[in-house]
């Protein structure tokens, strides 16, 4: 379940950080509720692939874990293509317990978000319900 605040923020990240790929973080509560969406920097400035900055994810991380909550997935964009796993972003793919968010085609009009669970190379669609304001 994610909120619209909080898929308001990774396309606005997205949209911000065009023409490159944006990044971040994404944590939950101990019952799995998502709590917040890190926006953060792409080390590559590439719109092709990312870098999550090293110092803000750990202050991600340091900043859920002093709430109680955990990092439970990334988020980055395509800006110019669908928001699918690329063989890049499948190969980076680490942590077989996160949730990957892709927000695709962020320079159009028909910018969406979609999510991914990838556990060794396999890619399988999470289905996202929004949770309006």
């Amino acid at each position: 379940m994610l909120h619209q605040e909080q898929l308001d923020a990774m396309q606005a990240h997205a949209v911000f950080c065009l023409p490159d790929e944006a990044c971040g973080l994404v944590a939950a509560d101990a019952r799995g509720k998502l709590t917040m969406v890190y926006c953060l920097t792409n080390l590559d400035g590439s719109p092709y692939r990312f870098t999550v900055d090293p110092a803000e994810h750990f202050a991600a991380w340091r900043h859920a874990s002093g709430r109680g909550w955990e990092i439970v997935g990334s988020f980055h964009s395509h800006p110019d293509s669908a928001p699918a796993p690329s063989a890049t972003d499948v190969a980076g793919a680490l942590d077989p317990n996160w949730v990957y968010f892709i927000v695709g085609r962020v320079s159009s009009a028909q910018s969406e978000v979609r999510a991914y669970e990838i556990r060794g190379g396999v890619v399988e669609g999470v289905e996202l319900t929004i949770v309006p304001r």
